[in-house]
């Protein structure tokens, strides 16, 4: 039997590529403002054994909006640490507890309003728990999983980069909309 074709779904909103505090405290209060975001990071991929990077790319989404931010450049993550404590903002997507650790490492915050989206997937009775198969059988959609061995720490991001980044942390917002209204 073969798999049925996904039209592939992509984030068509606004990205905003964020290299500095400057920039990250123009989009502060947007972020500030959401009511849910979704939530992903990226991790430049070790080769050799031992090697280990710190994230280095941090993403949010609103239905309208994608924040990707390049961590390298930023000083002052105090700008947008209350979100990430904050029990009021959802902040939603799929194995986050390593991307929550690894973002911790960098900057510290007591996490709070973070929706592991495997574990609603599992009481809702789902039968997938990746990104990629949760978008399938959620969403009837697929998204591209390309540039995984990516250098997300090269100077400048390609845009084929960007978009991938930003439609991660869309997926894991419109996963959370769709599996939070199902009814068991």
């Amino acid at each position: 039997m073969t798999q049925p074709a996904f039209k592939i779904l992509s984030f068509t909103g606004k990205i905003h590529l964020i290299n500095t505090d400057h920039e990250l405290q123009a989009v502060a209060s947007a972020l500030e403002s959401a009511n849910e975001l979704g939530f992903d990071t990226e991790t430049r991929p070790a080769f050799k054994k031992g090697e280990v990077y710190q994230v280095t790319l941090l993403q949010l989404a609103t239905e309208t909006d994608a924040y990707v931010i390049r961590l390298k450049h930023i000083r002052n993550f105090e700008l947008i640490k209350n979100i990430f404590e904050n029990p009021n903002v959802i902040k939603a997507g799929v194995a986050i507890r390593d991307d929550i650790k690894n973002l911790n490492k960098r900057f510290q915050f007591v996490p709070d309003g973070f929706v592991e989206l495997q574990t609603l997937a599992k009481a809702k009775n789902l039968n997938n728990f990746g990104l990629k198969s949760m978008t399938e059988e959620v969403l009837e959609g697929t998204i591209t999983k390309g540039p995984k061995t990516t250098n997300w720490e090269a100077n400048e991001l390609t845009h084929k980069q960007i978009l991938y980044a930003a439609t991660d942390a869309w997926i894991g917002l419109k996963l959370y909309q769709k599996i939070s209204s199902i009814h068991i």
